[in-house]
């Protein structure tokens, strides 16, 4: 997959978990559901222990109250590309 399409689903991927601010009280419990989701979703999208480690960073930012405002995707984006030195995305067959 480009690095750039990778860097946009980042993005949208951050912007689904900032989702849970729209709606005070309820939004919170969305998490429940979100968190492991965008667990796997890490996992697949990053490969490697990298993307394990970002997976369970995620799950916790997204589990934890307040913490939500962490872009997390979009952090491990930055990583993958411009300071780690294996690329540990999902390769396109």
């Amino acid at each position: 997959m480009n690095k750039y399409k990778v860097l946009i689903l980042s993005i949208i991927l951050d912007a689904l978990g900032y989702l849970s601010y729209a709606v005070p009280v309820i939004g919170e419990f969305s998490d429940i559901i979100w968190a492991p989701l965008s667990s796997w979703i890490m996992t697949k999208l990053y490969k490697g222990k990298s993307g394990k480690i970002a997976a369970v960073v995620n799950f916790i930012e997204e589990a934890f109250p307040g913490l939500d405002i962490i872009p997390t995707f979009t952090i491990m984006w930055f990583y993958t590309y411009l300071f780690s030195k294996e690329k540990t995305v999902l390769k396109s067959k």
